[in-house]
């Protein structure tokens, strides 16, 4: 039988948060990651992974807390669930996400749900995967799905006006980030260095309270891309991936 960790204030301290595992890069982005997560508990931030040392967990909490430009009612919002590699198709997926479904059942909330993508892109989840499960697209933006498992199908989850623009004023390169995810910190130092030795204009915009987090111009989990006032992409950038788009 697999074992399971779920992080509290007691143990978060001790315990990895299973990105970017052992990387002294990135251990700023971790001890944000970290500080986040408990800034969240209080909201009933879920943080659920396997007992043991790789990329394997679901991450989740009330919608009407989520750092994510959604508007919902009794929902829990999944944030992130991942399975990496050779801990895929042994059932642990399944098990997480069933979890926080009997989970958002004991404390009555009316459904739960998450963002997934048309065609599979980084950092987002699988929608084959949650169609298996029940979950159905209750709303979209471009190719960007919010799918819900809804136990009640009253007052679905929907995408807040604001983030329908997917667009800005400023046509600089612009990226809008959060430390929901470990791994920005050190790309944001790696971007900044590189546009600053090569006299290219860019924009960061922390996403650092909930109210910008709802009020976001476009999709946000955890990182956006604008160029020349567009939103381009949620893919997290570094410096070699930025000078290709630049060029």
């Amino acid at each position: 039988m697999n074992e399971y960790i779920n992080l509290d204030i007691n143990n978060i301290d001790n315990e990895h948060i299973c990105c970017a595992i052992g990387d002294p890069k990135h251990q700023n982005g971790v001890d944000k990651k970290k500080e986040w997560i408990k800034s969240k508990l209080k909201d009933g931030h879920v943080f659920r992974k396997l007992n043991a040392r790789g990329k394997i967990f679901i991450e989740y909490e009330p919608v009407e807390t989520a750092w994510a430009p959604i508007d919902g009612k009794n929902y829990e919002y999944i944030y992130c669930l991942w399975v990496a590699g050779s801990f895929k198709g042994k059932g642990i997926g399944k098990e997480l996400l069933e979890y926080a479904i009997n989970d958002a059942k004991d404390k009555k909330k009316s459904g739960i749900c998450t963002i997934v993508t048309q065609k599979k892109k980084p950092f987002i989840g699988d929608k084959k995967f949650f169609e298996h499960f029940g979950f159905k697209v209750v709303d979209t933006i471009n190719d960007y799905e919010l799918m819900a498992l809804s136990f009640d199908d009253k007052d679905l989850p929907k995408f807040r006006d604001n983030a329908r623009k997917m667009e800005i004023d400023s046509k600089d390169f612009t990226i809008y980030y959060t430390n929901e995810c470990p791994y920005v910190e050190y790309e944001v130092k790696e971007l900044s260095d590189y546009a600053k030795d090569n006299n290219i204009k860019l924009n960061f915009i922390k996403i650092d309270t909930l109210d910008k987090a709802k009020n976001a111009p476009c999709i946000v989990n955890n990182w956006a891309n604008f160029y020349k006032g567009k939103f381009i992409s949620n893919t997290i950038l570094n410096a070699n991936a930025f000078s290709k788009i630049i060029k």
